[in-house]
């Protein structure tokens, strides 16, 4: 059995490139717009006289393409693994408070339920 792929690696992405995938591969990687990672990777090879490009390759030799198992996910999938590697404590703070508000909500209707309310013992006995 095989383990699934991680969502929190750089991967390239081959869908959206337009040379090795590394540029697209760092905006999937980030959360930032592909054309702007492209316009500031130019202009950082033109500052820099050429010195990124070797680094480009590297990064294009070295990564592995994107999964289909990823390449697959919902904008808020991807949004939500773009947190979780810039911030992994807030995520987990964001979770935790999510699940806080869901078991409160069930706790509220739990209580409902429970509690002496004959509108809703009318509406049961309406049923049957």
């Amino acid at each position: 059995m095989s383990q699934p792929p991680s969502r929190t690696k750089f991967y390239l992405d081959k869908r959206h490139k337009k040379f090795l995938g590394v540029c697209s591969g760092i905006a999937n990687y980030t959360g930032l717009d592909v054309s702007l990672v492209r316009i500031g990777f130019v202009a950082a090879v033109v500052i820099g006289g050429g010195a990124l490009l070797p680094v480009y390759f590297i990064a294009a030799w070295i990564a592995d393409d994107e999964p289909r198992e990823i390449a697959s996910d919902s904008k808020d999938e991807r949004r939500f693994w773009q947190g979780v590697r810039a911030s992994p404590g807030q995520s987990a703070r964001d979770i935790r408070g999510r699940m806080r508000d869901i078991d409160r909500r069930l706790a509220d209707i739990e209580h409902y339920v429970t509690t002496e309310n004959r509108s809703l013992a009318h509406e049961i006995d309406s049923l049957r």
